[in-house]
C-alpha cells in the first residue's frame, strides 16, 4: 500500500469509491452520486486530497479537506472526509489516506482538521482516535437522511503540535 496527492485523473477512481459511501449511508448526508468530472473538479481545487493505492496500483482509498468556513479567521482548519472502496474496508487503507491526509494538511499550512461522524459509524470514530482524533461533542438531530434525523459527533485534531485541552 502507497499514498499520494489526489490527481483529476484520479477521479473516475475517488468517484467510484465516493458513491459506493453515498449508497451505503453510513457515512455522508449526501444522497446524490457524483460523476468523475465533478470529482475532477473538485481535485483541480487548492485543498490537500490523498488517494491510497493497493500493490496493484489501483486507488483503493482517499481523503480530501474542503474549507470549514469562508470566514477568515478560520482560513486554516480544514473540513474533511476519508472513504474506502468497499472491497477493502477494515485493512489500514482509510488509516493510510487519514495519516496522509493530515501531513498533506500540515504542509498546507492548516492547523486543524475537523469532521461529523455519525455517532453509529464506530470504525470512522476508532479511525479518528487512532489517528489523533478527539471527539468534541455530539450535534443531536444534525440533519436529514432519507427523512430520518442523524446525529453526528465532531472530531478535531490540531496539526500544529500544540496539546489540546478538554
Amino acid at each position: 500500500m502507497s499514498t499520494r496527492p489526489a490527481t483529476p485523473a484520479d477521479a473516475p477512481a475517488i468517484a467510484r469509491i465516493y458513491n459506493e459511501g453515498i449508497a451505503d449511508r453510513v457515512a455522508t448526508f449526501e444522497t446524490r452520486e457524483r460523476t468523475a468530472a465533478e470529482v475532477a473538479e473538485r481535485l483541480r481545487g487548492p485543498h490537500p486530497a490523498v488517494v491510497v493505492l493497493n500493490g496493484a496500483g489501483t486507488v483503493v482509498a482517499f481523503a480530501w479537506t474542503s474549507p470549514y468556513s469562508a470566514r477568515e479567521a478560520y482560513a486554516t482548519i480544514g473540513d474533511h472526509s476519508v472513504y474506502v472502496a468497499r472491497e477493502v474496508r477494515g485493512q489500514g487503507h482509510g488509516e493510510a489516506a487519514l495519516r496522509a491526509l493530515m501531513d498533506a494538511a500540515r504542509t498546507a499550512g492548516l492547523h486543524k482538521l475537523t469532521s461529523r461522524v455519525f455517532v453509529e459509524n464506530a470504525a470512522s470514530r476508532r479511525l479518528h482516535a487512532r489517528c489523533g482524533f478527539r471527539e468534541v461533542g455530539i450535534h443531536h438531530r444534525h440533519a436529514r437522511l432519507d427523512g430520518e434525523w442523524r446525529d453526528v459527533v465532531t472530531v478535531e485534531v490540531l496539526l500544529d503540535g500544540e496539546t489540546q485541552s478538554i
